[in-house]
């Protein structure tokens, strides 16, 4: 019976997980929505972080790249702040780093819209339909996400 009740919590995560994935949509610090919908037929990387992180400023510059070659190719890169600070510490940071690539605002937890928060950067990947195919705690590089999405189209 305890296997028939864990097969059927794990059975729903994974519809959520899906409907999270297919509905995200979050606010930009100008307040622009920027909805995964929308993004169809492109690779969206998004990339969970905080300022007090120092993996996650290590591969800002990365991420910059990256999104700045493939923007207008197949790819976009939006960043998702998950911390607890003044909206003006987030925009000096974005401005010391000039940072390209759009930052969403979320509310920290232990959970993001595709699943539990294990640690600081998290990166999602989501295919040009619209399905989360990938997930990376730590840091990414312009190779590694350039790999692994090569790796993903097959």
């Amino acid at each position: 019976m305890a296997f028939l009740k864990h097969f059927i919590f794990l059975m729903l995560f994974v519809s959520a997980s899906a409907n999270a994935v297919e509905n995200f949509s979050l606010a930009d610090l100008d307040g622009k929505e920027h909805k995964l919908a929308d993004e169809k037929g492109k690779w969206v990387i998004i990339n969970y972080w905080a300022t007090w992180c120092p993996p996650c400023v290590e591969e800002i510059p990365e991420l910059i790249f990256f999104h700045d070659q493939h923007k207008e190719k197949d790819a976009i890169v939006w960043g998702v702040n998950f911390e607890d600070v003044p909206e003006k510490t987030v925009r000096n940071f974005l401005e010391d780093y000039m940072v390209s690539y759009p930052i969403l605002l979320a509310e920290p937890g232990r959970y993001s819209y595709f699943g539990p928060i294990r640690g600081l950067p998290t990166t999602y990947i989501i295919s040009p339909e619209g399905k989360l195919v990938h997930t990376k705690v730590g840091k990414v590089s312009v190779e590694y996400l350039e790999n692994m999405i090569k790796k993903l189209k097959k």
